[in-house]
């Protein structure tokens, strides 16, 4: 647990160096020169209040996960454009979480920032604590290019752009690959599970998702779990140690409590399983 801690007490450190407060200037003079193409002047910047007018819809989501301020530059070369929007987060975590809600199957993936996906005409990647989304129009594969923006702009907000480094407690056997996450509010629709950690695996070709909670302190998370069996409307001893909850909508839940900590287990099919081994894996590495 100490090593971990360290970790985390590090990685703090780092962004608060690299950047929680790029300003809309930095961003555009860190946009890396790309031949033919020129950067526009123009820069638009929009904050809570009135990020519906650019994203109407999608803008609820962005809040979600805590958006400070987004920035929308372009690169243009005659007609055709590359539009780059900058979403600056609170954390880190709120910038990865708000990648992996939008992470899709369909991209392929590249070694960009923390994670990156793309393809011919759009790239989307996380560093530090923005989220930066990347389209275009061109009867070319712009491909290449995104991806000399993204290296570029990635190294300058953060060069050791990572997953934030709870992820590394989640266990390798059978976990599927890019399916780590990052979940603010209503995991599994309980408003009570918040800042959730999650990654998806398969077992006995069964699909399920184990999660993490850092709750702060022992007694945060004792709070969660209080709650948690109010809800199920179990009386129970609750103590620190392996448990499960009777979650009425979604099967039951496998929960370890380990001191700040509560690890879990989601069957995505509502049938319970013997996850006693894995959510110990995840506690030794705490």
């Amino acid at each position: 647990m100490k090593q971990l801690k360290y970790i985390c007490l590090l990685a703090f450190c780092v962004c608060g160096l690299n950047g929680t407060a790029q300003t809309p200037e930095q961003l555009k003079a860190w946009l890396p020169p790309v031949e033919g193409w020129t950067i526009t002047e123009e820069i638009e910047v929009f904050n809570p209040d009135n990020l519906f007018d650019r994203i109407n819809g999608a803008a609820p989501l962005f809040l979600e996960n805590n958006f400070r301020e987004m920035t929308s530059l372009e690169y243009v070369d005659g007609d055709d454009y590359i539009t780059i929007q900058a979403y600056r987060h609170a954390t880190p975590e709120d910038a990865f979480g708000m990648y992996s809600v939008e992470r899709t199957p369909e991209l392929p993936n590249y070694p960009v920032g923390g994670e990156a996906q793309g393809d011919e005409v759009s790239f989307f990647f996380f560093a530090g604590n923005i989220y930066i989304k990347m389209w275009g129009t061109s009867e070319g594969d712009l491909g290449d290019v995104l991806v000399r923006i993204a290296k570029g702009l990635a190294d300058k907000i953060d060069p050791e752009a990572t997953y934030p480094p709870l992820v590394a407690a989640f266990p390798k056997e059978g976990k599927k690959d890019y399916s780590e996450a990052y979940i603010t509010a209503n995991y599994i629709g309980h408003e009570f599970l918040r800042n959730v950690y999650l990654a998806r695996y398969e077992k006995d070709g069964k699909p399920f998702q184990l999660f993490l909670i850092d709750a702060g302190t022992p007694e945060n998370a004792r709070e969660v779990l209080i709650k948690y069996y109010a809800f199920a409307r179990q009386e129970v001893e609750i103590r620190q140690g392996q448990q499960v909850v009777a979650d009425r909508y979604n099967g039951d839940i496998p929960i370890l409590w380990q001191d700040r900590y509560l690890l879990g287990v989601f069957s995505e099919n509502g049938d319970a399983t013997d996850f006693a081994d894995l959510l110990l894996a995840m506690a030794e590495k705490l």
